[in-house]
């Protein structure tokens, strides 16, 4: 690998430059900048790993409301939490932030504390999440290296490879702690995100608005789309799986609650088979009395590491004397607070229709 060069502007240069530009450019009325306690900002640096600023906002703004701080989100069941994190995506965040709060409460007398290192034994908080808890709600100095600051130091300095491989992350963190500021930390925490956000941004920056572009290697050489190196790409598997929308006479339909790992874990689920003759096999055990309808078309959910073939088979069963502890009927009329998957979410929606053309057993 070729050795990026030294740095291209001495710190000082390179935060007045930023700061410029974030105190005429940046974002300052974002919801999680004001009172920017540690609760606040947690949860929303949370958020926003790997999601978009305007997607954040709505949600973030309903999940304060519900829990103002670690302790509410601590007394909390884990599905309140999840079904207000309904459609955000990446569950797991959630999850993890729910079990961060109990042990916040536990271990730290319900407050975040305020060092790297220890944020970072929480569940859910790498070393970049906790730099930007600490830099932001106090001001000390921390750093970071999310993916819009990687981008950006990797185009500065044209620094060849995938962010991802060890040696890599080890050149963007030592670029990272070389620009780093001693004071105006959350000013220079949230230019840094924002810089990559809306100017250096991922395939087509802005590069005539840039208050680097006299300086930007990967700029003069012309080559701003080939840095960050991508992960070598390998194609993406599909699996498939059959949901089964199974309604009682009252409307109702049977959910079933996700193993606290893998896939959707956590969430309530339509109950998932291999195939239609497994499918079969579990309505002739538990619900002998039931109705196919015909299947629905099958619609593909797009993972970050494959493709899930979703196949909907609606029935209909008269009653069904025992569900068990991990599964409840859920009324789509009156829709009780769950975290639900995407696709499932939208399948409940699409019940109308079902009702209308299933045939009564």
């Amino acid at each position: 690998m070729t050795q990026a060069p030294a740095p291209v502007l001495p710190p000082e240069a390179f935060q007045r430059r930023l700061l410029a530009w974030h105190d005429r450019h940046g974002r300052h009325d974002l919801p999680w900048q004001h009172d920017r306690s540690p609760y606040r900002v947690w949860v929303s640096e949370i958020m926003l790993q790997q999601t978009q600023v305007a997607t954040v906002i709505p949600y973030f703004t309903r999940f304060i409301a519900r829990f103002p701080d670690v302790a509410a989100l601590a007394a909390a069941e884990q599905d309140e939490v999840l079904h207000l994190w309904t459609g955000l995506g990446y569950y797991a965040r959630g999850r993890n932030l729910h079990k961060a709060a109990r042990e916040i409460v536990a271990h730290h007398a319900g407050e975040l504390p305020l060092d790297v290192e220890a944020l970072s034994e929480l569940p859910g908080i790498g070393r970049s999440t906790a730099g930007a808890i600490v830099a932001q709600s106090s001001g000390r100095r921390a750093v970071i290296l999310d993916g819009n600051v990687k981008r950006s130091l990797a185009r500065l300095h044209a620094v060849e490879g995938w962010p991802g491989r060890p040696a890599v992350a080890r050149r963007l963190w030592a670029l990272a702690e070389h620009y780093t500021p001693h004071e105006r930390l959350a000013d220079y925490t949230q230019a840094m995100m924002d810089f990559g956000a809306i100017l250096c941004r991922r395939g087509t920056p802005d590069c005539a608005s840039c208050p680097f572009d006299d300086v930007c290697v990967a700029h003069a050489r012309g080559e701003q789309r080939r840095f960050p190196e991508s992960r070598p790409k390998k194609a993406l598997p599909t699996r498939t799986t059959r949901m089964l929308l199974l309604q009682d006479a009252e409307g109702r339909v049977l959910l079933e609650r996700r193993p606290a790992s893998g896939l959707w874990g956590g969430l309530w689920s339509l109950p998932q088979f291999d195939d239609q003759a497994a499918l079969r096999a579990w309505l002739d055990q538990h619900a002998p009395c039931s109705t196919l309808a015909p299947s629905w078309s099958p619609f593909t959910h797009v993972f970050s590491h494959f493709r899930l073939e979703i196949t909907p088979q609606p029935a209909r069963v008269r009653r069904l004397d025992s569900v068990g502890e991990a599964r409840r009927w859920y009324d789509p009329d009156n829709p009780d607070s769950l975290g639900l998957a995407a696709p499932v979410k939208s399948l409940l929606t699409s019940l109308a229709t079902f009702t209308l053309t299933a045939p009564d057993p």
